[in-house]
């Protein structure tokens, strides 16, 4: 077995975060083609194809997703070292990808966000808010905030924190259609705004039958910021986050009675819990949820 060098581990690293070998070699002032070559003594060392190559450029196979989780602890370990000894600034570096829900991302977190950036300025941060999630057990994402606890998979998980959800319309809809005095009301004469069942990407967002049996959404989104600005037009009735709904001062409770109680899930790959960034990410993430937990879960 052919001896690895470190330096090529390095190159490995940085081709893995850039994703083509052209922006890694500009990155590192290199020639692409010593790029090539040094990566492919890395293979030979490891006796397994790192990288396949495709239209967008390199993507990690699952021997070179297994080398990489291995090689940034390794990375952190040496920079730990530098930073102690006065060889370079104490810090964190690399690219640090969280994935959340879509209005936890865009209505909390973001908010939020740059005082973490700016204790991390050498920190690439991706926050991937969207409608479904990266997956932590393929890399896809280095910390993802689901709304349920994994089944399995080399995962770590714990409880982040609970959020309520509540109905909110417009003062202008109320006024022309009604305020509903009790749940069974919203199913004569009032238009509901939900989620489009066949493409929910997790069960967690079924509400209306909670508030009431056989309640269904007549105007439907995938995208709870699409469902926040229907409603907030005065097309109808909706569940939003309460972190949502109270945040927004056109809208107000419908029902405030009615609370839906949902939870976060903080979710790693077990091998990515000893990387630094990894581990100032949760803490931001947990120290955040405690900070503002009267917004995420009002009485």
């Amino acid at each position: 077995m052919r001896t690895m060098d470190w330096r090529d581990l390095q190159i490995f690293l940085t081709v893995a975060e850039k994703g083509q070998l052209t922006k890694a070699a500009a990155a590192l002032g290199m020639n692409a083609k010593t790029i090539a070559r040094r990566l492919r003594h890395v293979e030979t060392a490891m006796g397994s194809t790192l990288f396949e190559q495709t239209r967008e450029g390199q993507v990690l196979t699952e021997a070179g997703a297994a080398l990489l989780a291995h090689a940034e602890i390794m990375a952190q370990a040496a920079w730990d070292i530098e930073a102690q000894n006065g060889l370079g600034t104490a810090g964190l570096s690399g690219t640090l990808r969280i994935s959340v829900a879509e209005g936890f991302g865009s209505w909390f977190l973001a908010k939020h966000l740059s005082n973490f950036a700016s204790a991390y300025p050498d920190l690439t941060i991706d926050l991937v808010a969207s409608s479904g999630f990266l997956s932590p057990s393929k890399r896809e994402a280095d910390i993802a905030v689901l709304l349920s606890r994994p089944k399995s998979g080399p995962m770590l998980t714990k409880k982040l924190s609970d959020y309520a959800l509540r109905l909110y319309a417009t003062p202008a809809y109320l006024a022309a259609f009604g305020h509903p005095d009790q749940p069974a009301d919203l199913a004569i004469g009032h238009r509901l705004i939900g989620y489009v069942p066949d493409l929910l990407y997790s069960p967690e967002l079924q509400y209306l039958d909670e508030i009431h049996p056989g309640l269904a959404p007549k105007m439907r989104s995938s995208s709870i910021n699409a469902q926040h600005r229907l409603i907030g037009s005065g097309a109808g009735i909706g569940v939003l986050p309460c972190f949502i709904g109270d945040a927004d001062p056109g809208l107000v409770p419908v029902l405030p009675s009615k609370r839906i109680v949902r939870g976060f899930w903080l979710v790693t790959h077990k091998d990515s819990q000893r990387l630094a960034r990894v581990q100032a990410g949760k803490d931001w993430l947990a120290d955040m949820v405690t900070r503002h937990h009267d917004v995420l879960l009002p009485e």
